[in-house]
Order: structure tokens, then C-alpha cells, then sequence
């Protein structure tokens, strides 16, 4: 969901897809088999109504950046059906739209396209993009999570499936590489809980897994009809932040995997989402009268540890994935041809916060929705680092 808008923020211009570079970005689409037409029309959708993947899109090497955008912008489509239609019809039309693509047949319109093609060219497991429609489901349904390894299950689907699907657009389908990238996708979807339980609760739902807050004393129902912080529910919130830090640490290991010119601004979007969970606790994990947030300044600091300590990854960790990633992780660890890849790191990082720093002040985030929030760009960027 989107920041709340400060009522003093000043106005300024929109950001506009003349942002990316012109020919890099279409030989990049060229490469990849999306038509310069689609792509630039998925570059304004996302430019119009997800301004913080725009941003974040930048921080990409060129040639992930232009399937990136492809896969986003049908994300982007779904997540937007789901909320404007609702029930099982629109999930019913998002399950036609995915037939058709891997059909060869995408629907007449420029982001089925251009998905298509990712589809096409990456080899795109279909199970990765169906989780994703699951994880919709489970949201449209309103489910609860009994106990964390339930809702992993459901970081898996709107967030670690999206992680999963950004590897294979950087050429990576190692088993273990993998693995992490979904570690580090739920990691940032329950960062995402920890930080909205009053925004979420205020909404009528309830993330946070039930057995912990029975454990707490506390009653979900109740909860939900008085949202308010205390003692107890701080427990909880703090140990959700624990869990996502369990898993961030894990993802170190995938981040040296992926290709070198991908590494430092996946590193920078894992330590900055991982700090929004530092500012839920020292804010005494108050996540309902309050919304944690990520200085500029810390951005920018956090951003230049990631150039530096990149060093510091080649830690291997064995851990098998999570057992509800087990399905996600199989389907994408496919054989495909080796990708030579360069070593030129990410430029621009300084205008890219400067970018994510006015967006907030206009109140723009991103898609909204675990699966859009936390999994933006997967295994690495996060298009808002917001539910």
C-alpha cells in the first residue's frame, strides 16, 4: 500500500519512461524478443501507476531491465484486475491470460506480449507466474496463517515466486541460488507485515500467524475490531521481524550467485528492506499507531555498504529452501545455455534514492500487496519496500 501523503508535501513534476536510456534498453528488448512498441507501452503503465519500480528498475543492468519491465507490467495487470474485479471471474481471466501466453497466443495487448515473450525467450517455468495467481487467491479469500511455516507458504506465493521469476531473467537457475532468491523475497514480505499490522488491520485482515498471538494472549477478532498496540502484540511483531532476519542472512549466499553486474543493487534492496524491520524495533515494534521508515540518508549509507562488502557473500549456505518454496524452487532450476555477464556495477545509485525520496513524499508507492511490494524485482530491488 502507499505511504500516507504528508499534507505539506510539495508538488512536483511526474516521472516519465523518458527516463530509460533509448537504445541500450531497446537493443536489450530486442534481445529478448519484446517489440520497442510493447515495451515502451509496459514502460508507461509502470511509470503512470508503480513509480516506485520505475525507480528502483534503474538501478538494473540494462539487459534484465527490459524483461524486468515486461514481467512487472503484467504483475502489475494482474494485481489490478484482482482489485477491480474481484472473486473467482477475474482470477478465471488471469488464468486464461497465462494459457494463452505460454500458448504462444498472448491477448492483443502490448503486456501480454512482451510476457510472452519473456515466456518464450527465458523459458519461463509456468508454475512461477501461477503461484503468484495463488497467492491472489489466498488473498481474495481472506485466509489466516495458523503458524509461520503457513505463512511462508503464502510469501512464497506473492513474493519468493516473483524472486524466482527475476532469477531466471538474470540467467540463474542453480538449485541453491534459487532457494535464496525465495528466502530473500519472503524475508521482505514478512518485513512487509511486521511494518502494516495496524494498516492491515485496519483493513480487516490480519497477516501475523495465529498460534503467536494465542501465545501472546491475544484474540485475532478481537484485535481487528480495536487495533491497538501493546505489550504483547510487540512480542509478536518482534518475532516476525527475527523470522525475516533468519532469512536475509540466508539470502546473502544467492545474492553472490547472481551475475556480478546484478549484485549491488540486489544487496542494497536487502539491506535497506531489512532495516525497515531495525526502525520497527526501535520504535518498540509499534506497528499500529506508526509506519517504520527509511531515511534517505540511511539509504544512501546502506546503499554504499552494498558496493562494498560484496566481498563478504561468498559465505555457501546449504540450507535446503523453505519447505513451501520446495515447488517454486524445482520448477525454475531448469537447465539453460550459460549467459556471459559483465562486471560493471549499477550507476545512478545517488538519483535512484533521490527518486525514491521524492516519490514518498508524494505518497506514490507501489503496487500494493504482498506480491507486488515485497517481490518487486524479486530476488533483489523492491519496487516500494512497501506492502
Amino acid at each position: 500500500m502507499p505511504p500516507p501523503s504528508p499534507a505539506d508535501a510539495p508538488t512536483r513534476p511526474p516521472v516519465r519512461a523518458a527516463a530509460f536510456p533509448g537504445a541500450p534498453a531497446r537493443a536489450a528488448a530486442a534481445s529478448s524478443g519484446i517489440s520497442p512498441a510493447d515495451l515502451a507501452a509496459c514502460r508507461r503503465l509502470l511509470a503512470d501507476g508503480s513509480k516506485w519500480f520505475f525507480a528502483a528498475s534503474l538501478l538494473l543492468p540494462t539487459r534484465v531491465r527490459a524483461p524486468a519491465t515486461a514481467l512487472y507490467a503484467f504483475c502489475r495487470v494482474a494485481d489490478d484486475v484482482v482489485d477491480r474485479e474481484g472473486g473467482p471471474a477475474a482470477l478465471a481471466r488471469l488464468t486464461e491470460r497465462l494459457d494463452r501466453a505460454y500458448a504462444g497466443r498472448p491477448l492483443d495487448h502490448p503486456v501480454d506480449r512482451a510476457f510472452a515473450a519473456n515466456v518464450a525467450h527465458f523459458a519461463l517455468p509456468r508454475a512461477l507466474p501461477e503461484a503468484l495467481l495463488d497467492g491472489f487467491a489466498w488473498d481474495e479469500a481472506g485466509r489466516r496463517y495458523e503458524t509461520l511455516a503457513d505463512l511462508e507458504a503464502y510469501g512464497v506465493r506473492v513474493a519468493g515466486s516473483v524472486g524466482a521469476m527475476m532469477a531466471v531473467l538474470m540467467g540463474v537457475r542453480d538449485a541453491a541460488a534459487l532457494a535464496r532468491a525465495t528466502d530473500l523475497g519472503v524475508a521482505m514480505q514478512l518485513t512487509n507485515i511486521a511494518r502494516d499490522v495496524g494498516e492491515d488491520a485496519r483493513a480487516g485482515r490480519v497477516y501475523l500467524p495465529l498460534a503467536w498471538l494465542a501465545e501472546a494472549g491475544l484474540d485475532a477478532d478481537r484485535f481487528l475490531a480495536a487495533p491497538r498496540h501493546d505489550a504483547a502484540l510487540a512480542s509478536v511483531v518482534g518475532r516476525l521481524v527475527a523470522a525475516a532476519d533468519t532469512l536475509y542472512a540466508r539470502a546473502d549466499a544467492g545474492i553472490a550467485a547472481l551475475p556480478r553486474d546484478c549484485r549491488p543493487a540486489i544487496r542494497a534492496a536487502r539491506l535497506i528492506y531489512a532495516e525497515i524491520g531495525r526502525e520497527v524495533v526501535r520504535a518498540g515494534c509499534d506497528s499500529v499507531t506508526r509506519r517504520a521508515v527509511v531515511s534517505k540518508r540511511r539509504k544512501l549509507a546502506l546503499a554504499a555498504q552494498a558496493a562494498g562488502a560484496l566481498a563478504s557473500l561468498h559465505r555457501p549456505d546449504t540450507s535446503p529452501p523453505l519447505a513451501a518454496a520446495l515447488y517454486v524452487v524445482e520448477a525454475a532450476a531448469r537447465p539453460t545455455p550459460a549467459r556471459a555477464v559483465t562486471a560493471a556495477a549499477p550507476k545512478g545509485v545517488d538519483f535512484v534514492l533521490d527518486l525514491f525520496e521524492r516519490l514518498e513524499r508524494q505518497g506514490q508507492g507501489g503496487l500494493g500487496g504482498g506480491a507486488l511490494g515485497a517481490g518487486a524485482l524479486g530476488a533483489g530491488v523492491p519496487a516500494s519496500a512497501d506492502h
